[in-house]
């Protein structure tokens, strides 16, 4: 399962959500038929249960999403603050130079200067950017997923290059 966010409170009496989106681009999302919810993150993809998805906008500075079946503020606040993602093959297509969180973890970190500094063991949501947790087995380096540090991804060829020195 993809975990694409979380919905973090109820939005309105109508059952709408407030959801915190894992991603640049939540908007794409409406083009999938159904979410998949789980609170918890770590769940096999059986525990995970599908809620057809009626609408997902942009309000203010944060996104709302409309699910079936949840028609009240007492339904959404049922929900509580669960994950809800998708499976691979339901997700759109990156576009091109983009990539799902997922694809990330595992990568191999490379420096500017060849140094390998570890593999991605997993993604942080600081509010003001990404941050990549990578450890190399005795040590874990938190960096900053910003431009003037990632240099180029490379999902298919397994690595992430960066501007960033060994001994930090």
């Amino acid at each position: 399962m993809i975990v694409l966010g979380r919905i973090v409170a109820p939005f309105g009496v109508d059952g709408w959500l407030r959801i915190h989106p894992f991603g640049d681009d939540p908007e794409a999302w409406r083009k999938m038929p159904q979410w998949w919810l789980c609170a918890d993150v770590d769940a096999p993809a059986e525990s995970w249960k599908p809620r057809a998805l009626v609408a997902i906008k942009r309000h203010g500075d944060g996104v709302v999403a409309k699910l079936a079946g949840i028609d009240n503020r007492d339904a959404s606040e049922a929900l509580g603050s669960c994950y809800f993602g998708a499976p691979r093959e339901a997700l759109p297509a990156p576009e091109q130079g983009e990539h799902y969180w997922a694809d990330l973890i595992g990568l191999s970190v490379v420096n500017l200067q060849d140094r390998p500094l570890g593999r991605v063991k997993s993604l942080i949501e600081t509010g003001a950017n990404q941050v990549l947790v990578v450890a190399d087995g005795e040590h874990e380096r938190l960096l900053p997923y910003v431009e003037q540090v990632v240099k180029a991804v490379d999902v298919p060829g397994g690595s992430i290059r960066v501007d960033w020195d060994s001994d930090w």
